[in-house]
Formats: C-alpha cells, sequence, structure tokens
C-alpha cells in the first residue's frame, strides 16, 4: 500500500483498526468511523480529505490561538531542530529558548509570577503544580497541608491528579482509582468555600484551584468580585490559589490572561494550549517570587520531579515565536475587538432561535444553552445539542456540545485571528443548524 496515496476509505479502515482516539466513542468509531479525517488549515479553516472546509469554531480544542497554516511558526521549529531539537534540562541542563521563555513568561504574567517549570500540557501542568505546592508546604515545615480543593463542573484535565481535581463526575466513572486529598466546593460561591475550609480545617489545605472561565464545564463566568474575595479567603487561612489558565491564557478572554479580568494575581498559574497555539506540545507551571525564593531557600538536594520534555527547545523556540505574533498582530486586542462582535450575535441568535436560552462569553470564548421553553429554561427530555452540532458540521462549521448532568450546551472557542465576515459566517451557519433541530423538535409534537 502506498502510504504517500491512501484513500479516504482505506485511511478509515485504518483508523478503526490501529487508533484508539482520546475522548471519543470506540463503539462509534467502529461502528462509522472517524468523523472527519483532516488535511490542511488556513486560518480559521480546516479542510478535511474528501476537499471539504469547514469553520473551525473550537479552535480544535481552544487552543490554536493564532490559526492554522502559520508557516513562520514550522520555519522557526525547522531552525531551532536543525540547531538543536532536544537536549535534557535535568541536573541543571539547559537551553536557550526555555530559558528565553521562562523570562517571557514573567514579563506577560500579571504581579509577581516569576519563575516557569515546563511541561509538555494541561494535564502534565496540573499535576506538577499539586506535586509542587504540596512540597512547598512540607519544606516550609507543614506537611500536613496536602489537600487540594476545587470546584463543581472544573477541569483540569485526565492524569490521576487532574482527573482527580476535575469536578465533572463523569470523567470519574472511568476508572475507581482517584487519587486521595481532593476536595470540590460549589463554583461560585465563596461563602461554600469558606464552611469547606473551616470544615477542614485550613491547616490540611496546600491550595484552591479554578479556571478563571470554565471552559468544558459550559464556559461558565464568574461574578465579578467572586475572585478577589477567593484571593481574600485565600490570604486569610494560607492557602495557595492556582488559577488553572490553559483554556483561558494567551488571549482567548481578550486579556493576556483572564485572571486580569478580576483584578487578582494568583500564587501559582497553570498555562498550555494558546502558549503555542498547538503547534507544539508545551505546558508551564508558573509560580511568585515568595514561592520560589521560598524553594530556594528551604529545599535540599534533588527536585525530583521532571518530564522527558521539560524545557523542550523545540517546542519553546515555537512558543516564543507564537507570542511574538500575539504581540506583533495585536491579537488579543483583536480578540477583544470581536468578542464584542462574537457577543452581539449570541444575542440576536437568542433572539431569533426560541430554542437558545442562556447566553455567556468574555472575549473569544461562549456558550449558549438550548431550551424547550425561553421564559421557565425547561429542557428537553432528550439533549438536543448533539443534534444541533451534527447539523452544523453538515455546513461546514465545527462546535463542541456540553452535557454534563443538566447542561445543554454549546461552546465556542475560535482562533483569535477571525475576523467580522468569518463571525457572521459562523453564525450564520450555525443558525441554520439551531432552526433546522428546532423545526424538527416541534414538528414532533404537533
Amino acid at each position: 500500500m502506498d502510504k504517500q496515496n491512501l484513500t479516504a476509505a482505506e485511511l478509515t479502515k485504518l483508523d478503526q483498526k490501529h487508533f484508539i482516539h482520546p475522548t471519543s466513542s470506540i463503539q462509534e468509531q467502529q461502528e462509522h468511523g472517524a468523523a472527519i479525517i483532516f488535511k490542511e488549515g488556513n486560518g480559521v479553516y480546516l479542510t478535511d480529505v474528501n476537499g471539504k472546509t469547514y469553520i473551525e469554531g473550537m479552535a480544535s480544542l481552544w487552543n490554536v490561538n493564532v490559526g492554522y497554516g502559520r508557516k513562520e511558526l514550522a520555519k522557526v521549529a525547522q531552525e531551532q531542530m536543525e540547531a538543536l531539537a532536544f537536549s535534557s534540562c535535568f541536573a541543571t541542563f539547559s537551553n536557550e529558548p526555555a530559558i528565553r521563555l521562562a523570562a517571557k513568561l514573567a514579563e506577560l504574567t500579571p504581579g509577581d509570577l516569576q519563575a516557569a517549570f515546563f511541561t509538555s500540557g494541561g494535564s502534565e501542568s496540573n499535576d506538577t503544580a499539586y506535586k509542587l505546592v504540596r512540597h512547598y508546604w512540607k519544606v516550609k515545615g507543614q506537611p500536613q497541608k496536602t489537600k487540594i480543593i476545587s470546584r463543581e463542573k472544573g477541569y483540569h484535565g485526565v492524569a490521576v491528579g487532574s482527573t482527580s481535581a476535575t469536578g465533572i463526575k463523569d470523567f470519574h466513572h472511568m476508572t475507581s482509582s482517584l487519587a486521595p486529598g481532593f476536595l470540590h466546593v460549589e463554583a461560585f460561591s465563596t461563602e461554600a468555600l469558606r464552611e469547606l475550609i473551616i470544615q477542614e480545617g485550613a491547616d490540611t489545605i496546600a491550595a484552591f484551584i479554578a479556571e478563571p472561565v470554565q471552559g468544558a464545564g459550559g464556559v461558565n463566568i464568574p461574578p465579578d468580585d467572586y475572585f478577589k474575595e477567593v484571593r481574600r479567603i485565600c490570604d486569610e487561612h494560607q492557602i495557595l490559589f492556582i488559577a488553572d489558565e490553559v483554556i483561558t491564557g494567551f488571549g482567548r478572554t481578550g486579556k493576556w490572561f483572564a485572571c486580569e479580568h478580576y483584578g487578582v494575581t494568583p500564587d501559582v498559574m497553570l498555562v498550555a494550549k494558546g502558549i503555542s497555539s498547538g503547534y507544539s506540545q508545551l505546558g508551564a507551571v508558573i509560580v511568585r517570587e515568595f514561592i520560589h525564593q521560598d524553594l530556594i531557600k528551604y529545599s535540599e538536594g534533588t527536585l525530583l520531579h521532571g518530564f522527558t520534555y521539560s524545557g523542550h527547545p523545540t517546542a519553546c523556540a515555537v512558543a516564543l515565536k507564537n507570542i511574538e505574533i500575539l504581540e506583533e498582530e495585536q491579537l488579543i486586542e483583536n480578540a477583544e475587538k470581536m468578542g464584542l462582535i462574537f457577543s452581539n450575535h449570541l444575542q440576536q441568535l437568542q433572539q431569533e432561535c426560541k430554542i437558545v436560552g442562556e447566553i455567556r462569553s468574555l472575549g473569544l470564548i461562549g456558550a449558549l444553552e438550548l431550551v424547550k421553553d425561553q421564559e421557565t429554561n425547561e429542557r428537553f427530555p432528550a439533549k438536543v445539542s448533539p443534534k444541533v452540532i451534527a447539523e452544523a458540521r453538515k455546513r461546514g462549521l465545527i462546535l463542541r456540545t456540553v452535557t454534563f448532568g443538566n447542561a445543554d450546551t454549546i461552546v465556542f472557542s475560535p482562533p483569535l485571528v477571525i475576523n467580522e465576515q468569518e463571525i457572521k459566517e459562523m453564525f450564520d451557519i450555525l443558525k441554520e443548524a439551531i432552526e433546522a433541530v428546532q423545526a424538527q423538535l416541534f414538528a414532533s409534537e404537533k
């Protein structure tokens, strides 16, 4: 078989036989094959092996911030690979791209966030943070401070620790071996947080972790004063505050980092996804100066935590170029500007489609709920959003659905390069898809 000229049917058979897909239905893959086999991308568009083009309304997995087809990122990767593709950062070895990127992150992040530990992605960043904060309290003479409080509907990844921190119960059903020491609290209740701290004892709690805007849980946006109160509570009880900016970082919400909307500096910030726009696998854990200095002062011997690809030179070089693009093309400003247009289209869709309920957005991340009755918020007996997603895909638009618990939600996260015309095109397709499903739903009731 000529590996360079495989047909779509041949690729589908190989996919079914050899490729176990992440976060997918194994049965559906075997029955129908891959939903789409992509071949190339440009800007906000992807093209499949059959030549059909789609608007990528999710920037793939919330991460292709600078859009597809960036030859300058391919070029910098090639140049770095030719010079130094990889080198270890264990035993204090280092490389220039990793050093420069760590310094750049200190410059971009708010407050005195100063030092970075590099990972390969968001789940690794989360698990690293849990280990680091527990190690921090241990070397500070408080080894009993081990518990991590996270929030209901929060998503933090799928490694053992990050799955345990995730507050979406569906992710807990895959395994019965969740890690101990993780607690969950109501998403936007600071009173519930205070009560849980009192109940457990502040001297047993290492950190509180939260996404500034919950992503996979349904794009849930906090009240304006929520994180300021969280910051006060954490300071009052000597609990470290971790902001998971894996989805929201690097411009997604119209600021470099979403916590800037709320006027707070976390003690630890987690990043991945938009740091390289998906062009290379990379994440980081960034800590404030006092944490870094205490680790220097109190740690002894080797910090026995690290990944083969921590500080990967090629990934770090790509990230530096990606950040340069975000700056030079003013894509954070574009996210803010296009976010207002995006919000207007959401409002119009709510007015014109009777099954569109609550809408919410911040910059270029958003969501809409599907309901049977806008006034009462009554839901349909069966989830409707997957049907809308399927209709949108037929028409050339890729979005995601959230159906955990009572949610029947469509979420959005387009590349930050999107323009006004492309936003209109996206919402025109979505409206057609919603109206098609809407007609089916109410026709069946007659």
